[in-house]
């Protein structure tokens, strides 16, 4: 299957052809005959045809959304999860460009792929959800500076523009366009200082959409520090991706890793320590804002306060533990566990803030059409396909110059 790659040449030059080398169209054809790909098939051959009847009928015929509650399961899951789960491009981007760690350098372009596209999904998810996605053009010529959304839009496109820069690196190196990845290499380092910054302010400013609703969300999820919570997240989910991913990388590409020397147990380690470090932080900063809020007499009591039992200890408490003691006691084991769980418990976050707690006190409940569902299966499926399709062939766990780290 895709999976069987061929190592990188030590002479620095990368096979830009198929990888099947030496196969014969209908070897090749067979070899993609594999369960994962059909099933990945037929979610595709549903989804993609809805995400585009949903143009044909508008949104009343493919989503359960209405005027009370206008964003459902596209923006809670495809755009704001998406979006925070593709942050392992800034957090280990600055962890290897601006704080100068170079043992996470080869780890540092697949979390830029992942972060490539899954900007590249959330927009097209965006896009779905968008009753007129075609008036999107209207922040480059509309004076929307005092909206929250205007930022958001902005960020998103001037950070996917970013990373758009950056995965041309490894894009251009497997083209042999010498003369236009050597350059971005030069300005990488500015590059991922501005993919801090405007990660940094999109991420906060979706939290800061909720402030501005202190009646529709309930009172144990609210607070006015929204902002700092959904940033922190971010980079938890970033931390713990990039954990998970790598796991996953080394089996599926294990090929890719032949000759290459990294310990990876050591790297899950050391990004252990700072999700332990940065979970503790967001658990007990969560806590303050439910004091703030003077919401500790919801804790506990009907299912919203029994939910956010399990959102807090189950999937923040438990893996901050995880990983601390994973970290101590150099178990890259349990550190990836924690890493599962991290990544769930932000799903489970970015899902409750924007449907299951949102209109907490309406009589009548969202729940996402199968269409709905659908369209965003679909969306994984591509990106996942996409992430399978270009290391494949591009050389992202190896760069093109290995025996050198110029521009970096």
């Amino acid at each position: 299957m895709d999976s069987a790659t061929t190592a990188p040449a030590r002479d620095g030059s990368w096979v830009r052809e198929n990888i099947f080398l030496g196969m014969t169209s209908g070897e090749y054809l067979r070899s993609l005959w594999t369960p994962f790909n059909v099933v990945a098939a037929a979610i595709l051959a549903v989804g993609v045809p809805l995400f585009l009847y949903r143009f044909y009928a508008g949104l009343g015929a493919v989503t359960n959304l209405s005027q009370t509650q206008p964003w459902g399961l596209w923006i809670g899951f495809d755009m704001m999860t998406g979006i925070a789960l593709a942050a392992g491009g800034f957090t280990i981007g600055a962890t290897v460009e601006i704080f100068g760690l170079e043992d996470y350098h080869p780890i540092e372009r697949p979390a830029i792929l992942t972060g490539f596209l899954g900007y590249m999904l959330a927009i097209i998810g965006l896009i779905a959800d968008l009753g007129k996605p075609w008036n999107m053009v209207g922040i480059f010529s509309q004076n929307g500076t005092q909206s929250v959304l205007f930022e958001v839009a902005w960020c998103v496109c001037c950070y996917a523009s970013v990373l758009s820069l950056e995965f041309a690196v490894p894009l251009f190196e497997w083209l042999g366009w010498e003369r236009f990845y050597r350059p971005l290499k030069k300005i990488l380092l500015a590059l991922t200082v501005l993919s801090v910054m405007f990660s940094t302010m999109h991420q906060s400013a979706l939290g800061s959409l909720f402030i501005i609703a202190p009646g529709r969300l309930h009172p144990l999820w609210y607070s006015e520090s929204m902002f700092l919570f959904f940033f922190l997240s971010a980079v938890i989910a970033g931390i713990s991706m990039v954990i998970v991913e790598s796991a996953i990388s080394h089996k599926i590409f294990a090929s890719q890793f032949r000759g290459h020397h990294m310990d990876a147990d050591a790297l899950t380690v050391g990004l252990g320590k700072a999700g332990a470090v940065v979970m503790f932080a967001y658990f007990f900063l969560k806590l303050q804002g439910v004091v703030d809020n003077h919401a500790i007499e919801y804790i506990g009591k009907g299912f919203y306060g029994k939910w956010w039992f399990v959102e807090m200890l189950g999937f923040v408490l438990v893996p901050s533990l995880l990983y601390a003691w994973g970290a101590r006691n150099r178990r890259a084991d349990v550190v990836r566990i924690a890493g599962v769980l991290a990544v769930l418990g932000v799903v489970l976050n970015r899902v409750n803030i924007s449907m299951v707690v949102f209109n907490w006190n309406q009589p009548v409940r969202y729940v996402p059409s199968w269409m709905e569902f659908a369209v965003s299966l679909a969306l994984v499926t591509a990106g996942v396909l996409a992430f399978r399709w270009i290391v494949n062939r591009m050389p992202v766990f190896h760069e093109l110059e290995e025996s050198s780290h110029a521009g970096h």
